[in-house]
């Protein structure tokens, strides 16, 4: 005789069931969570790497400069050392010319004096001019070719850059790709959704910044000038390299706004990091620079209360958010 199934045990059998046939959804959340944040890291590892490339870029920049001036000025000394070597030609022939030897040994049986003292003058003068000449040459000789050693130095310097600015933007790129083959493998409902709530998430964003921008008045001279540029720019979209007057980086929107303020900066958080007068962390006001990351790799502007403005990373917008970013610690706050 079948023993009867109660109503509680088929229901649990039913649920035991069920957890094989479908995954919960609290997992499938969870699933999802997990590969956003994934995408979140690799976006914040581009984001380092592209920071890493303008700073390659800044110094580029500078030393293709100081390439160009040092290869102008030994240009110039290799004309001069020509001039030179003309001159102390002119003088050798003219000598030859002239038979020294022989117009010393006629001046010395000459009957008139003053023609011994006035030629032996001529003499004394040719060899002076030459010994002066001499000098010169050997001294311009020397700073060409110092010049000449300074200019390889630059040019070994500028490929090593070169390297590092290619490789770092590589690296951003790449990690951009990986980031997009993690959304990819997703089925189009969970990407459709993950976008949704990505989109979500930066309108709320955008939203508290604008109430937190109108917030914080009372701040003038340079840091208010810089504060108010960059609160313009919230909502505004994050692109590796940019800056403005629609897409930004993060040392891109600092640089900008401090350049409203009559402040010139590289666009380079690392560069400007260098820059300005340093703070102590417990003293920073509304307007000073905060640095982030070992090497740094990020930087924003602090509004005070905790908070900050800046273009945080790829898939973000500009926005006021807590002045903290987790991995990356706090590493230098700097006044202007």
């Amino acid at each position: 005789m079948r023993k009867r199934v109660s109503a509680g045990a088929f229901a649990s059998i039913a649920v035991f069931l069920l957890s094989f046939i479908s995954p919960p959804l609290a997992h499938s959340a969870q699933t999802l969570a997990q590969v956003q944040a994934q995408v979140n890291r690799l976006e914040e590892e581009a984001t380092t790497a592209a920071e890493g490339a303008q700073e390659a870029k800044v110094k580029l920049a500078a030393l293709t400069r100081s390439l160009a001036g040092i290869q102008a000025q030994a240009a110039i000394q290799g004309k001069t050392v020509d001039a030179i070597s003309k001159t102390l030609g002119t003088i050798a022939v003219n000598q030859y010319k002239s038979g020294s030897l022989s117009q010393s040994l006629e001046l010395l049986f000459s009957s008139d004096p003053a023609l011994y003292l006035s030629s032996a003058g001529s003499l004394e003068a040719i060899t002076r001019r030459k010994t002066t000449e001499l000098r010169k040459f050997q001294s311009a000789e020397q700073q060409l070719n110092a010049t000449s050693l300074t200019v390889s130095d630059r040019l070994a310097q500028v490929k090593v850059l070169q390297k590092k600015l290619a490789e770092r933007s590589a690296f951003a790129v790449a990690k951009l790709a990986q980031a997009e083959s993690l959304l990819a493998k997703l089925k189009k409902e969970d990407r459709e959704r993950l976008a949704k709530l990505a989109e979500d998430q930066e309108n709320a964003d955008q939203a508290s910044s604008l109430a937190a921008a109108k917030s914080a008045s009372g701040v003038s001279g340079r840091a208010g000038i810089a504060l108010q540029f960059a609160f313009k720019q919230i909502g505004d979209r994050y692109v590796f390299g940019a800056d403005g007057m629609v897409y930004w980086d993060c040392s891109g929107l600092t640089m900008r706004a401090f350049q409203a303020a009559g402040v010139s900066l590289p666009h380079s958080s690392r560069a400007q990091s260098r820059m300005g007068k340093s703070i102590p962390f417990n003293q920073k006001k509304p307007g000073d620079l905060m640095f982030f990351g070992r090497p740094v790799s990020h930087v924003g502007i602090y509004v005070g209360g905790g908070r900050m403005v800046h273009a945080p990373r790829s898939g973000s917008r500009v926005k006021v958010a807590d002045a903290s970013l987790g991995r990356k610690p706090l590493v230098a706050v700097r006044r202007f």
